[in-house]
């Protein structure tokens, strides 16, 4: 990654079962269009555009974003841009977290899915077991540690260039990122409360019209 590109990363197969869920629930509704009626289509109707909201906001939208200002963690509802000077540590228990001087930021995308490596993390994060020195050979890693590698190289190399000056442009590291300078910023962006409030006016309209 240069200094103007921007490197996602997300869970492939969440987002998939997504897409595939949104597909069939878009269909549905084609379907309760066509022939449904009365208040069971209402009610129907209701419940798949809940449904396409929640799939949304908690596969679709959430990821990690490496910047070459810092780490946008885009969680379900809330978003944190964490500055690269900020970037104390980046590792994996159940989730990949983000360590600040402030606190830890967690990653809801971006998981480990096999239980007993769930379990040997947390009694490392414990103090219980030994740290793994497998930096060096990518094929001994779970994909979220590859991503927590990843991560942790990123913040190196952009601590050694550190690029100066509050962020203005919201395209720049997103919207948690708007003025941010050495300290992580979290916020609920307007794209959420949008969709909240416009998937609630349909919920209860529809109720109220079945």
């Amino acid at each position: 990654m240069d200094r103007g590109e921007s490197t996602t990363h997300a869970s492939t197969s969440s987002r998939v079962l997504a897409l595939v869920w949104v597909v069939i629930a878009a269909l549905l509704l084609v379907d309760v269009f066509l022939r449904g009626e009365g208040r069971s289509a209402w009610i129907a109707t209701a419940v798949l555009v809940a449904s396409i909201a929640g799939v949304y906001l908690m596969w679709l939208r959430p990821r990690v974003v490496s910047t070459p200002r810092g780490l946008r963690v885009i969680n379900p509802v809330r978003e944190t841009f964490v500055p690269w000077a900020a970037v104390v540590w980046v590792d994996v228990t159940d989730v990949l977290r983000v360590h600040t001087p402030g606190g830890i930021v967690r990653s809801w995308p971006l998981r480990e899915t096999k239980r007993a490596k769930v379990r040997e993390n947390l009694r490392r994060d414990s103090g219980l077991a030994d740290e793994p020195d497998d930096d060096a050979d990518p094929a001994r890693q779970r994909p979220v540690d590859v991503v927590a590698s990843q991560l942790r190289r990123d913040a190196e190399r952009h601590k050694a260039r550190p690029l100066s000056g509050p962020i203005r442009d919201v395209a720049e590291a997103g919207p948690a990122a708007l003025g941010a300078e050495d300290e992580p910023q979290t916020m609920v962006p307007v794209e959420v409360i949008v969709v909240l409030a416009l998937t609630a006016l349909f919920v209860v309209g529809a109720l109220v019209l079945a």
